[in-house]
């Protein structure tokens, strides 16, 4: 009789890649694991780098560039949500995420507004 064996050890998707975006996850959770004692220096860190580099980037795109007003919107936002998260006693890796978030939306508005 003709018997059907089912290979249940087929992995449909790398494990190395898998493992890949799973590793970029956890070497950001340890790296903000580290810092917790530095929480009120990333807080600080945050609000001198949104405060001072990215509060003037409307003034800038709309003076030269003329951006639309939406821009000051954007900025102010992420500047606020900042301030409320690292004065809410969030979570340091909460702090650096917006840090980062931040940067990155100020690098795209420069980016489409001045190319």
């Amino acid at each position: 009789m003709n018997t059907v064996e089912i290979n249940p050890t087929i992995n449909l998707v790398e494990e190395a890649s898998a493992k890949k975006s799973y590793a970029v996850y956890k070497r950001f959770t340890d790296f903000t694991e580290r810092q917790a004692g530095n929480r009120a220096a990333w807080f600080m860190a945050s609000l001198l780098w949104q405060g001072v580099l990215c509060l003037p980037v409307p003034a800038f795109l709309i003076y030269y560039y003329n951006a639309p007003v939406w821009v000051v919107g954007i900025t102010v936002f992420l500047f606020f949500t900042n301030l409320v998260a690292g004065m809410a006693d969030s979570k340091v890796g909460t702090v650096i995420g917006l840090l980062a978030v931040g940067t990155l939306l100020h690098l795209a508005m420069i980016l489409a507004f001045v190319f």
